[in-house]
């Protein structure tokens, strides 16, 4: 069933303040759709690199951008042009809008936690804690945008909730960075800093894009009112302020060729003391190297202990390939 609305049979026209949408909205299509696909290729191009899983989750959020700004080019195109608004287009435009914004926060959620850069993958009650806010978090904003009473409050504590997280997640893995980058130089282990030091300045980057992300959302949702003279100039600056700031995160941890080892790390992060790995090195023949895989050991990490208690112990085996 297709209800849409036909503004010429009720002798209704629309504002002539929305006339500019429909060309902002295919404007800014065209950029995320470039961002979302230009993303997509160096991620698959760079996937040797290093372990890509936070890369493509984080892919995933232009390409819900895209799919939303797609949508809603259609909808005031129509409106404007064929003088007929779909329903059903202008809810795909609500829930993409929702979806994009709950993807953003899992995914910030997701490097303040240190996925793929302090370790393998989340333990789980982490795991758990993130799908409970981001679950929350669609659900406050669904309530929020269909102004159901009290959902506002509810948002704001959300988001208070989901920001406090995140801040505190990125100072414990700032903390513990700084603390392995003052072991490496106290003991001379000049192998592990460049790597070590690149995780700093990538969470030190993002704290601060958080920062940014924390006071344009409060400004963007302070801002808000029914006003329709200037909507089209407060949604290009909104619409270029969340461009700058994903494509800023994007850039910082897009996939590429790091240090060597930037991919040690522990499977999942322990409590407790947590000290730089000590380094074994190894020197073997080409057929030896042929065979290693089929060891217990992987080339540069043990193989993943069955029991989390037993990763404190674990240590690190570097083998050079003989050809090198």
């Amino acid at each position: 069933m297709d209800v849409t609305v036909g503004f010429r049979e009720f002798g209704v026209g629309l504002d002539e303040a929305y006339r500019p949408l429909p060309s902002l909205y295919l404007g800014f299509l065209s950029i995320w759709f470039v961002s979302a696909l230009s993303w997509t290729i160096n991620t698959w191009n760079n996937r040797h690199f290093q372990s890509n899983n936070l890369q493509w989750t984080l892919a995933s959020v232009p390409v819900i951008k895209a799919l939303q700004l797609g949508l809603s080019f259609l909808f005031w195109y129509s409106c404007f042009n064929l003088q007929i608004c779909s329903l059903w287009m202008s809810f795909g435009v609500y829930i993409t809008g929702v979806l994009f914004q709950t993807a953003s926060f899992v995914s910030f959620l997701l490097i303040s936690h240190g996925y793929c850069i302090m370790c393998e993958r989340l333990s789980l009650p982490e795991r758990r804690t993130t799908a409970a806010l981001g679950c929350v978090f669609y659900l406050t904003l669904v309530g929020y945008r269909a102004s159901v009473p009290y959902f506002t409050v509810l948002l704001v504590l959300n988001y208070f909730i989901s920001f406090y997280m995140i801040f505190h997640h990125i100072s414990q893995n700032l903390l513990q960075l700084r603390e392995q980058l003052t072991f490496i130089e106290d003991e001379d282990i000049q192998a592990m800093h460049d790597a070590v030091y690149t995780k700093y300045t990538m969470l030190k980057k993002f704290q601060g894009a958080m920062q940014i992300v924390a006071v344009a959302e409060t400004v963007i949702y302070i801002s808000m009112d029914d006003a329709t003279d200037n909507y089209w100039l407060r949604l290009l600056v909104r619409e270029w302020a969340q461009f700058c700031i994903y494509l800023y995160i994007g850039w910082t941890f897009r996939s590429q060729e790091l240090s060597p080892r930037f991919s040690v790390m522990p499977a999942v992060k322990t409590k407790g003391e947590n000290t730089v790995p000590p380094i074994y090195s190894i020197e073997m023949n080409a057929a030896d190297f042929k065979d290693l895989s089929s060891h217990k050991w992987h080339i540069g990490l043990p193989t993943s202990p069955a029991h989390v208690d037993s990763c404190s112990d674990s240590f690190l085996v570097i083998v050079q390939h003989p050809h090198a």
